[in-house]
């Protein structure tokens, strides 16, 4: 998997091809699942929410330039794969999950890898974790229609780096946000498809 779909697409940085084979990606698909966790595409987890593709958690990891002094802040804890390569690469993470069965999951699972430096809530991640900002990376894994300007202002610290999914669900673009006091620079890094970004600066809610 990480030779064929990560390696070879250009992502070669050292920390996130280590991280990436230190986490077993199998461990975070439900029990019952018949998906092969290693296949090259996203995979239901339940709740209407599914596992991002392999290449897109390395990219999405890459583009975020981590390293272990960061504070990081993830919106979407889902399976808690993403956390989990998040928690390797930074000093701390913050992730945030409005489904409680996922939020459950993810820490039974990411605590069974003796994982300490990482904190969850159960809550709308559009409005981050304003007690532990300001932090020095964001990690979206859900696709907001717009980008979220008074979270990453408020809770960015400055010059630091956001990496989201923006954009209608069938044309989203995953960005690469850089703050820069009051301004937020973007850079375009590929098409995607991610799950709505549900809460105050994303979608509406949706009845279950």
């Amino acid at each position: 998997m990480i030779h064929s779909q990560v390696i070879q697409r250009g992502i070669r940085t050292p920390r996130v091809i280590d991280a990436l084979r230190a986490v077993p990606r199998e461990k975070f698909f439900p029990q019952d699942s018949d998906e092969n966790p290693y296949a090259d595409g996203p995979a239901p987890i339940g709740h209407g929410q599914t596992i991002s593709q392999p290449y897109i958690v390395a990219l999405m990891t890459d583009a975020l330039r981590l390293s272990k002094e960061h504070r990081v802040l993830e919106i979407g804890t889902g399976s808690g794969y993403q956390t989990a390569i998040l928690a390797i690469l930074a000093k701390e993470v913050w992730s945030v999950e409005r489904i409680k069965p996922l939020l459950d999951d993810a820490f039974e699972r990411v605590s069974s890898l003796g994982v300490k430096n990482v904190h969850f809530r159960l809550g709308d991640g559009t409005l981050g974790w304003p007690e532990a900002r300001p932090f020095d990376r964001i990690l979206a894994a859900a696709g907001a229609p717009h980008t979220p300007r008074q979270l990453l202002l408020s809770q960015l610290s400055d010059g630091g780096v956001a990496v989201l999914p923006v954009g209608p669900q069938d044309s989203q673009v995953l960005m690469r946000i850089t703050r820069k006091g009051d301004d937020l620079l973007s850079e375009e890094l590929c098409p995607c498809r991610f799950v709505k970004l549900i809460g105050q600066e994303g979608w509406h809610d949706e009845p279950r």
